[in-house]
């Protein structure tokens, strides 16, 4: 290691790790809103999205459907 830095060099380093850390920030916010953003995310999946939707709608229907024919059957 060098020798003692002056107080210059700690002044600059400090400024330097200043604007890395806000870099850092900004990279950071950018990130989470992008990863946050359902719409883009949305679009960005839609046929993932309405697949699941269709299967989910076809298991909720088939569902009921079992559920009114078990009660339908139980009253006759």
């Amino acid at each position: 290691m060098g020798g003692p830095r002056s107080a210059e060099e700690i002044r600059d380093s400090i400024e330097a790790h200043r604007a890395e850390l806000a870099m850092s920030v900004d990279s950071l916010r950018a990130e989470l809103t992008r990863a946050t953003d359902w719409r883009a995310q949305f679009r960005h999946h839609k046929r993932e999205v309405l697949i699941g939707a269709a299967v989910a709608g076809f298991v909720i229907g088939g569902g009921i459907a079992a559920l009114t024919g078990l009660v339908s059957g139980r009253r006759r």
